[in-house]
């Protein structure tokens, strides 16, 4: 299981802040946190509204970048992302007028790829015929576009028939939750057939090395 920590703010400064304070976490004694992921809002896709990426770009973190869009159309937002230095770029399906069309267009500048399917749309909202091309489906475990919700179990069922999707065709996209993740429910997560976390207000309120070895533990 990989803890990518997820950060979600309207402030370049707390962005820059709490990077800082994730880079120690890439010691292998914290598992080798290898990415961060940056959450973008438009304030269309959600009434609030975060940091522009351009923000982004300005900082050097040592790591790799995944680019969260809650956003209307992510496909508009990949030469920003891009510029931001993003590694994944992963738009939020519930804005986006044509899978296939962002899912492509993220592809041919080379990046990695992934749809993301907030807490109240149904799996089956994702286009199937793209699961053999994307790097990784996202799943919402709160309702996109706020930190600090409790994670709900909606989302445990949707892992499995992702995950038992995976196994029947034989399909390499991996399985990212987001919400609500804590030391309590991790392991349901990935029992359920995560592969990756992305952790936000249990990782950053209070000692980040210490929550993070909590959420190690409780693997």
């Amino acid at each position: 299981m990989e803890i990518i920590p997820a950060i979600l703010t309207s402030d370049p400064k707390e962005l820059e802040e709490k990077i800082k304070l994730v880079a120690p976490l890439r010691s292998e004694s914290f598992g080798g946190v290898k990415r961060v992921q940056i959450d973008i809002i438009d304030g269309v896709f959600a009434k609030n509204k975060t940091i522009d990426l351009a923000a982004v770009a300005q900082i050097e973190s040592g790591l790799g970048i995944d680019v969260h869009l809650m956003v209307k159309e992510p496909a508009d937002w990949v030469e920003k992302s891009i510029r931001a230095m993003s590694d994944r770029i992963i738009g939020q399906i519930e804005m986006m007028s044509n899978q296939a069309e962002f899912v492509a267009k993220v592809q041919e500048t080379g990046h990695q790829v992934g749809l993301a399917l907030d807490l109240d749309s149904p799996v089956s909202a994702l286009d199937e015929t793209l699961f053999t091309v994307v790097d990784v489906i996202l799943l919402m475990s709160v309702k996109a576009g706020l930190g600090g919700q409790k994670f709900s179990e909606l989302a445990i069922e949707k892992i499995r028939e992702l995950a038992e999707f995976r196994e029947k065709d034989k399909t390499n996209f991996k399985i990212c939750v987001d919400g609500g993740i804590e030391e309590e429910n991790i392991k349901q997560v990935e029992d359920a057939g995560a592969d990756e976390v992305a952790v936000g207000s249990s990782l950053f309120n209070g000692s980040v090395e210490e929550n993070m070895r909590k959420l190690q533990n409780a693997l």
